[in-house]
């Protein structure tokens, strides 16, 4: 059986990063795709494991050799989805978790429309003000980007399948949880599965 590819993407600020982490350490045979980025590395970040970080000439020569899933410029820092560790894994049937900006995954739902896309978002875009407010760890400027991309991102949510409303970050994760594993258990994705059934019964009559 095929893993799933699941494209889970919110305004920055949303909680999305801190929900796809406890996801991970919570479910089984499911693995998070790192991006590349050429946006300067933060000092709390590891390459390789935040981020794959690269010039941005490298990463048109990627861009040129098709290597990229989906690929965008956001915040003026290009993103990219490396293409071929998604594929290997889904064909080796582990799941794929994509953190990724809207632009990105209307980019991917275009070509892979059987994927499952859910959409964190804030209680409103006011606690989302606050929420990056907040941090206190970037220019003014760049808070002003930030927001103004939010308000834009928010207008997309309906192109998602699933809406997760992060009030309470515990009840978000159970929810994001709960959407793996009801995505596992469609018939859709259990076809092999019940075909082996079938053929161990194969000729059972009814009395």
């Amino acid at each position: 059986m095929k893993g799933q590819l699941f494209v889970i993407c919110g305004p920055s600020g949303a909680g999305k990063t801190s929900i796809i982490k406890e996801v991970l350490k919570r479910i089984d045979n499911v693995v998070f795709s790192v991006s590349c980025t050429t946006r300067p590395k933060r000092p709390h970040e590891v390459d390789g494991e935040d981020y794959f970080f690269i010039t941005e000439e490298e990463f048109l020569r990627r861009v040129e050799k098709g290597e990229f899933l989906e690929w965008a410029r956001v915040h003026g820092h290009l993103y990219g989805t490396p293409r071929s560790f998604v594929e290997t894994h889904i064909a080796e049937g582990k799941d794929v978790i994509l953190d990724i900006d809207v632009q990105g995954a209307l980019s991917v739902k275009k070509n892979y429309p059987n994927a499952v896309f859910v959409y964190i978002a804030p209680p409103s875009y006011s606690d989302l003000k606050e929420r990056i407010l907040a941090r206190g760890t970037e220019r003014e400027a760049d808070i002003l980007v930030r927001l103004e991309n939010a308000k834009w991102e928010l207008m997309f949510m309906d192109e998602f399948d699933y809406i997760v409303i992060n009030d309470d970050l515990q009840r978000a994760i159970e929810t994001v949880l709960a959407i793996l594993t009801a995505e596992r258990s469609k018939v859709s994705r259990n076809l092999d599965r019940i075909e082996q059934f079938k053929m161990e019964v194969k000729g059972w009559k009814r009395w």
